[in-house]
């Protein structure tokens, strides 16, 4: 049986780079349909970049302080996409607001994380805006990423409880758990073309003998063993 190419991913990252070397784990395995090619980042003082190059990867320190303006550094990043020849994109924690021409010409082919269960909560700050609002659930999402900040069509979703007694760090550290074993999920799911945008939605294929839990409920806060 011939082996499917790997697609080649670049990760770009803005710091610690969790979510990242949770990609660049996963990718290990052999059966994994993608390679970690490349890890940009925007800053060069990212602990992410660092840990990546002990790695082994390719990386690359892209300062955006050092172009005039946005289009100029894209330009400049697109360069190095093309030179790498990466299929897919993966964003993990960069912050940079890509334009519109750049974040279409990738359109499909680039994925983010994000720390809350879209389309709740878009933006910054989202588990204080979770606590704020009162919400018993929270969680994070992969979705295609779209000129919209956060707004692109969902890939995958995982859900975390929200305490009485969290505190936005807390809750955090929650949601990272979970991200960890979202994101290479999602990115693998992407990688055999098996989640389709068309549309405003992604259809996602079911993995044959997968199973789907249509008995287990995420309760928060959790109900008494018996009763009400």
């Amino acid at each position: 049986m011939i082996q499917a190419r790997k697609k080649r991913v670049a990760v770009l990252i803005s710091g610690r780079g969790s979510n990242m070397q949770a990609l660049v784990e996963a990718a290990r395995a052999p059966d994994y349909p993608a390679e970690i090619a490349l890890v940009v980042s925007n800053r060069p003082e990212a602990p992410g970049l660092a840990w990546a190059k002990a790695q082994g990867l390719a990386t690359l320190a892209l300062n955006h302080k050092l172009y005039e303006s946005r289009e100029h550094f894209e330009g400049q990043l697109q360069s190095v996409l093309e030179l790498s020849r990466i299929d897919l994109v993966a964003l993990a924690g960069f912050l940079r607001l890509m334009t519109a021409p750049f974040v279409e010409r990738w359109q499909g082919r680039m994925i983010n994380i994000h720390p809350s269960l879209l389309p709740a909560f878009k933006g910054l700050h989202t588990h204080e805006q979770a606590l704020a609002a009162g919400v018993r659930i929270s969680g994070c999402t992969v979705h295609f990423v779209t000129p919209e900040m956060d707004g692109g069509p969902i890939i995958a979703q995982a859900a975390v409880p929200v305490l009485p007694d969290d505190t936005p760090e807390t809750l955090a550290d929650r949601v990272l758990a979970a991200e960890h074993k979202l994101y290479p999920t999602a990115l693998a799911r992407v990688a055999r073309d098996q989640a389709a945008w068309t549309g405003d939605v992604v259809s996602v294929q079911l993995v044959e003998n997968a199973g789907v839990n249509q008995e287990q409920a995420l309760f928060s806060p959790w109900p008494p063993r018996a009763g009400y």
